[in-house]
């Protein structure tokens, strides 16, 4: 909301199966994510669950 950006869940998740396709193909899969900001901790909690569901694959 700071950033006054509109992500949502959904975007987060969709970016990362985007970065994970990228380093498929030149990183052999190799990824490092981390978490910054807390401005909106609901908010944050639910991205990072988008984030981590969509690395590990399960939606």
């Amino acid at each position: 909301d700071i950033g006054e950006m509109g992500l949502v869940e959904a975007d987060y998740a969709w970016i990362t199966q985007q970065v994970m396709a990228v380093a498929k193909q030149y990183a052999q899969g190799r990824i490092v994510s981390c978490l910054e900001g807390g401005y909106n901790l609901s908010a944050l909690a639910r991205s990072a669950v988008a984030h981590i569901k969509a690395l590990a694959e399960l939606d």
